[in-house]
C-alpha cells in the first residue's frame, strides 16, 4: 500500500511537471508589430511561452519570499527558546527551520530548472525566427547583410536576448520579496522599514549611469564585432587563394590589428559591465551593514528584542538576493536592448511578398518573361543570352525576373502575370536562378546535386554529364558518395561552377536563369558545357548572362543592354553585322579570353 501510494504521488508530481513544461508544438513567426522595437521582441519571446514564464515567476516569487521565512523562524527560536530557556520550543523551531530550508532548496531547484528552459526556449525561437527569415530572403540576403553579421546575430545576440528573459522569474520574485520584507520590517520598526524602502531604490539609481553606458558602448562594440566576423568568414573562404598568392601573412597581420581594435572596444564595454557586477554585490553588502548597525542600536536602547535583531539581519541579508537580481537584471536588459535591435534589424529586412490565398496562376505552358525596366522580353523555349558592357546590368535583369530584387515596383511579369503576385513556392519550383555566388553546403556529391529534391543516381549522373562535371566526380574518392567541404572550398573555381550548374540542371525547371555559368572554365570546357546544356534543355527556356563569343554564337537569341535598356536583339551573326557596339564588346571579350588562355 505504501509503495503504491508513493508511486501515485510520483505520478502526480510527474503529471504536474509535464503540464507546466508542455508548450504548443506549433511555431508562429513574429508579426510585424513584434519587430517594431527590442521591447516588443522581448515581449513576443515572453508571450510565446507564457505558461512557462508564469510558472517561473511563481516559483521565483515563492522561492524569494521563502528566503524570508528562516529569519523569522530563527527569531522565534531565539526569543521563545534561548531567551526564555524553553528547550522544547527551541527544538520545535529548529525542526521547523530544517523543513523550511529543505523546501526552499527544492523550490530553488525547480525555479532554476524552469528558468533554464525559458532561456533555451527563447534562444531556440530567436534562432528559428532568424533562420526562417533568412531563408525567405534567399539569394538577396548576401546583397543586404554580411555573413559575419548573420553569424553574430545567430550566436552572440540570440544568447544575450535569451539571458534577459531571466528577469521574468527572479525579477518578479525580487519585486514581491522586496515588498513582503518591507511589510514585515514595518511590523518590527517603521524606521527600519523606511530605511529599506528608501535605500533599495537609491542603490538602483546608483547603477543607472553604468547601464546607459553599457547600451552606448555595447552598440558600437556590436557593430565592429559583426564587421570583424565578416572579415574572418571572407579570409577562411579565400584561404587557398591567399596561400597561392602569398598574401596570407599580410591578411593575418591586418586581421590581428582589427582584432586588437575590437579588444580595446571590448574593454570600454567591460568597464561599466564590471562595475555593475561589483555594485550588485558590494552595494547590498554596505546596505546590509547599515541596517544591521541601526537595528543593533535600537536593540541596545530596548526598542526591539534580540530576536528582532536576528530577524532584521536575516531579512536584510535576504534582500541582498532581490537587490542583486534588480541590478543584474538591469544589466541583462541593457545588453538585450542592443542585441535585440540587431536581431530585429535583420528580421525587418523586406522580402518579396508571398500571396498564398490570392496567388495568381501562371498557365501550365508558361509564357514570355518581361522586365519593363529594361525592355527585355524572354520568349519560351529559347536559349537566350543577355550581354552588357557592365555585367551588373544583365544581372539586374535576372534578379528582377527571378524575383530576387527587393524593388517592389520592378513590375516583372511571366505570361502577363506579375511575378510578385505568384506564390513563391510555385514560382521557385518552375523557375530557378543559377548564380555563381549560390551557396554550396557541405555534403556528398549526391546530396549537393539533388538539392531539395529526392536523389536519383541516374538523373544525377545525367546532370553531371550535361554540366561537364564527370571528371570532377571521378577525381573524388567515392564518386557520388564523395564529400565536398562547405562552400566547395576543396574544389577549384571551375569545378565548383560545374557542380553548381549540375544542381540547376537536376532541378529541371521550366525556366533557368544562369549568371555567367562558364566564366571560370577554359574555352573547350565552355563549348562542351553550352552544347550539352542546349541539348538537355531543348524546348525549355534558358537565359544566360555572358560576354563570351562561344556562348553568344550558340544562343537562339542575343539581347544587348546599353545603360540598362534593351539596345538590340538578334542572333550573334546578325548583331556582329548590324551593331558596332556589340561587335566591339565581343571583340574585347574575345581578346580578354585569349589573354587568359
Amino acid at each position: 500500500m505504501a509503495s503504491g501510494g508513493a508511486r501515485q504521488r510520483r505520478w502526480r508530481t510527474a503529471a504536474v511537471r509535464e503540464w507546466l513544461d508542455r508548450m504548443p508544438e506549433t511555431w508562429i513567426p513574429p508579426a510585424h508589430g513584434d519587430l517594431s522595437s527590442p521591447w516588443r521582441f522581448l515581449f513576443w519571446l515572453t508571450r510565446s511561452q507564457s505558461r512557462r514564464v508564469a510558472a517561473g515567476a511563481m516559483l521565483g516569487t515563492v522561492w524569494m519570499v521563502g528566503l524570508a521565512v528562516p529569519p523569522w523562524v530563527l527569531s522565534r527560536a531565539v526569543d521563545d527558546g534561548l531567551v526564555a530557556g524553553n528547550t522544547a520550543a527551541l527544538v520545535e523551531w529548529a525542526l521547523v527551520l530544517l523543513v523550511v530550508t529543505v523546501l526552499n532548496a527544492l523550490l530553488g531547484i525547480a525555479r532554476h530548472r524552469t528558468m533554464t528552459k525559458i532561456r533555451m526556449d527563447a534562444s531556440f525561437r530567436s534562432v528559428r525566427a532568424t533562420v526562417w527569415h533568412t531563408s525567405r530572403l534567399g539569394a538577396s540576403l548576401t546583397r543586404r547583410v554580411s555573413a559575419g553579421e548573420v553569424v553574430t546575430v545567430g550566436i552572440a545576440d540570440v544568447y544575450t536576448v535569451a539571458m534577459a528573459l531571466t528577469v521574468t522569474g527572479p525579477g518578479v520574485g525580487a519585486v514581491v520579496a522586496y515588498a513582503v520584507v518591507a511589510v514585515v520590517l514595518f511590523t518590527i520598526s517603521p524606521l527600519l522599514a523606511a530605511v529599506v524602502l528608501a535605500g533599495v531604490p537609491l542603490l538602483a539609481v546608483a547603477v543607472g549611469p553604468f547601464l546607459q553606458r553599457i547600451e552606448r558602448t555595447g552598440g558600437e562594440y556590436r557593430v565592429h564585432q559583426g564587421r570583424l566576423t565578416t572579415r574572418l568568414v571572407d579570409v577562411l573562404a579565400g584561404l587557398r587563394v591567399l596561400n597561392g598568392l602569398g598574401g596570407k601573412g599580410v591578411v593575418a597581420e591586418r586581421y590581428g590589428q582589427q582584432s586588437q581594435g575590437l579588444v580595446n572596444r571590448g574593454y570600454r564595454v567591460a568597464g561599466p559591465s564590471s562595475w555593475v557586477g561589483a555594485l550588485s554585490t558590494g552595494l547590498p553588502a554596505l546596505f546590509l551593514a547599515a541596517v544591521v548597525w541601526l537595528s543593533a542600536r535600537m536593540a541596545a536602547t530596548g526598542d526591539i528584542s534580540i530576536g528582532d535583531v536576528v530577524a532584521v539581519y536575516g531579512y536584510v541579508a535576504v534582500l541582498v538576493v532581490p537587490v542583486s537580481a534588480f541590478i543584474e537584471g538591469g544589466g541583462d536588459i541593457a545588453r538585450a536592448r542592443v542585441a535585440g535591435q540587431r536581431i530585429i534589424d535583420l528580421l525587418n529586412l523586406p522580402v518579396t511578398r508571398d500571396n498564398h490565398r490570392d496567388a495568381a496562376i501562371i498557365p501550365p505552358d508558361g509564357g514570355p518573361l518581361a522586365d519593363p525596366q529594361s525592355g527585355v522580353v524572354i520568349y519560351p523555349g529559347r536559349f537566350t543570352a543577355l550581354v552588357a558592357a557592365r555585367p551588373a546590368e544583365a544581372v539586374g535583369v535576372v534578379e528582377r525576373l527571378g524575383q530576387l530584387s527587393t524593388d517592389p515596383e520592378s513590375g516583372a511579369t511571366w505570361a502577363d502575370v506579375r511575378i510578385d503576385d505568384v506564390a513563391r513556392t510555385e514560382f521557385r519550383r518552375r523557375l530557378v536562378v543559377a548564380d555563381n555566388h549560390a551557396e554550396v553546403f557541405a555534403g556528398t556529391v549526391r546530396d549537393i546535386v539533388a538539392g531539395r529534391l529526392e536523389p536519383d543516381d541516374d538523373r544525377i549522373r545525367a546532370a553531371l554529364h550535361a554540366a561537364v562535371a564527370e571528371d570532377v566526380v571521378d577525381a573524388l574518392p567515392g564518386g557520388l558518395d564523395a564529400s565536398i567541404a562547405a562552400g566547395g572550398s576543396d574544389l577549384s573555381g571551375g569545378q565548383r561552377q560545374r557542380i553548381q550548374l549540375a544542381r540547376a540542371i537536376y532541378a529541371a525547371p521550366e525556366v533557368l536563369l544562369a549568371v555567367e555559368p562558364t566564366s571560370a572554365v577554359d574555352a573547350n570546357t565552355e563549348a562542351a558545357m553550352i552544347d550539352r546544356l542546349r541539348e538537355v534543355r531543348r524546348d525549355s527556356t534558358t537565359v544566360i548572362t555572358t560576354t563570351s563569343p562561344l556562348v553568344l554564337d550558340r544562343a537562339d537569341e542575343v539581347i544587348v543592354l546599353v545603360d540598362g535598356q534593351t539596345s538590340s536583339v538578334g542572333t550573334h551573326a546578325e548583331l556582329l553585322r548590324s551593331d558596332r557596339g556589340y561587335r566591339d564588346l565581343v571583340s574585347r571579350a574575345q581578346g580578354d579570353q585569349e589573354d587568359h588562355e
